[in-house]
């Protein structure tokens, strides 16, 4: 008799029918990620550009998480600081212009000078979704009077970051004693030391001339300060590059795509009104009880056409519009296997509500906490440094003062405390809506803060500015009363 075991008589059972034949293999992340990541990225990218649902996802994704963009609210910590409230509020707002007017031009913050910081969040983002990671690169360009910072932002794709000369079976060449894998270049203890950045793709067909590659280090020799964001989300321990959003259902995808073509051509086919024509009983062909050639292109379908017919020849329609077709049930089905695999709803990825309000709203609210979740990701790996060194430029060059920022780290991070918040998704009913948000307001539960740059991305003293300028002009207008 077997003695069987904990897992051994379950899941990892190798004599049980349904399991003795089902062996897969485990293997690192190097073998399964790096070796395949080429082949992932431009199936994904395929699919993000040529099929709907594969599009939709990456967009829904992305204007959940970015929105119009994240806006920054700074919140330096008056109580570490010794600041009162009236000072930590005043020096927000002056932080906040700076940022602005940085943010707010393209020529300012992109160094390709394409893009304000709103939009660069988009599409390095979205590029994170489609290829798996996305780079960001410090680089600094001339200050001018109109243009005080130096910073700029260079946005990378995932892509051009590749190991020099690599063999096509490899995934990674030594480098002394370092080690470059897959374009990121690491110690021997596997620390992140600097990444090759390509010209162009390693692709023979790409476009950019003869293959070059730049070293840039991960941080500055001298400062210690990041030279490189790189947003990831890692899955595995010793994982260096990330996989598109769309890995686990690339199959299932393409298979659903192509299962719709099919439905569509069918239905072409479909509302054609077909016509045969129908041999004589004699079974002679039709040129030999003519006197010549039958041409039947001669014999058209038109709106009140008579058409003549050759003397023995009948003609049979042939109806092909009560042909059942089950495409919408089945696809609704696939549809939701593959929203669950990224953890998002079908109706939010279709833009479809066919349900109840509650279900709805119960969409809208778990597709919101997946936004909240990458959005939190996406703020500690781009936005949160990418403000840090904005600021210390800032108070290096004496437009924000900031007592200590350089002598005490625990004073930098208390000056460089802040909220990010992106613009809430329209609500289902904006009644009820509005009723949650005073109740959770009144029962101390939120801040007007935080509600007001979510749901209209305004900042609070702004609001309360205009309020009293308003209200001061309505009492004029209405002899002291509201």
């Amino acid at each position: 008799m077997i003695n069987i075991r904990g897992y051994a008589g379950g899941g990892a059972s190798r004599i049980k029918p349904t399991l003795k034949t089902w062996r897969p293999q485990h293997y690192s992340a190097k073998t399964e990620i790096d070796l395949n990541l080429k082949t992932l990225r431009a199936r994904a990218a395929d699919l993000v550009k040529n099929s709907a649902v594969g599009s939709a996802i990456v967009e829904t994704l992305t204007a959940g998480v970015i929105g119009s963009g994240l806006k920054l609210f700074p919140r330096p910590d008056a109580l570490t600081l010794g600041l009162s409230v009236e000072e930590a509020r005043a020096w927000s707002r002056r932080v906040k212009a700076e940022f602005n007017l940085w943010a707010g031009e393209a020529m300012s913050c992109d160094f390709l000078k394409r893009n304000t910081f709103a939009e660069l969040q988009a599409i390095v983002f979205r590029s994170y979704l489609t290829e798996g990671d996305s780079f960001v690169l410090f680089k600094r360009r001339q200050s001018a009077r109109e243009r005080p910072y130096t910073l700029r932002l260079q946005a990378v794709e995932a892509n051009r970051i590749s190991t020099p000369n690599l063999p096509d079976s490899g995934v990674e060449v030594s480098r002394g004693n370092n080690r470059i894998v897959n374009g990121i270049e690491v110690d021997g203890s596997g620390a992140l030391i600097a990444i090759w950045v390509a010209n162009r793709l390693m692709e023979p067909n790409d476009i950019g001339g003869a293959l070059e590659w730049q070293r840039v280090l991960w941080r500055g020799r001298r400062t210690g300060r990041e030279n490189i964001l790189h947003i990831c989300n890692d899955l595995r321990p010793a994982q260096y590059r990330g996989v598109p959003v769309l890995t686990p259902i690339i199959e299932s995808l393409k298979q659903i795509s192509r299962y719709a073509d099919a439905e569509l051509s069918a239905a072409i086919v479909r509302s054609f009104f077909s016509v045969f024509f129908i041999q004589p009983a004699n079974n002679h062909s039709l040129n030999e009880m003519l006197d010549e050639e039958l041409d039947v292109s001669e014999y058209k379908l038109g709106s009140a056409t008579i058409a003549a017919l050759p003397r023995g020849v009948d003609v049979k329609a042939i109806d092909a519009g009560n042909t059942q077709s089950t495409f919408d049930q089945f696809s609704a089905h696939f549809l939701t296997q593959i929203a669950a695999a990224v953890n998002l709803p079908r109706e939010v990825i279709l833009k479809a509500f066919n349900a109840s309000y509650s279900a709805s709203r119960a969409a809208l609210l778990q597709a919101e906490g997946e936004f909240r979740i990458r959005r939190a990701r996406f703020i500690t790996d781009f936005l949160k440094p990418i403000y840090e060194q904005f600021l210390l430029e800032a108070v290096s060059l004496g437009r924000v003062d900031a007592p200590g920022f350089f002598s005490e780290p625990l004073i930098r991070q208390a000056w460089s405390a802040a909220d990010w918040y992106a613009e809430r998704t329209n609500a289902i009913d904006p009644l009820k809506s509005a009723q949650g948000m005073k109740l959770a307001l009144d029962s101390g539960l939120t801040t007007y803060r935080k509600e007001l740059a979510e749901s209209a991305g305004l900042d609070f003293d702004d609001v309360i500015e205009q309020l009293k300028q308003e209200r001061s002009l309505l009492r004029e207008v209405n002899n002291g009363d509201l």
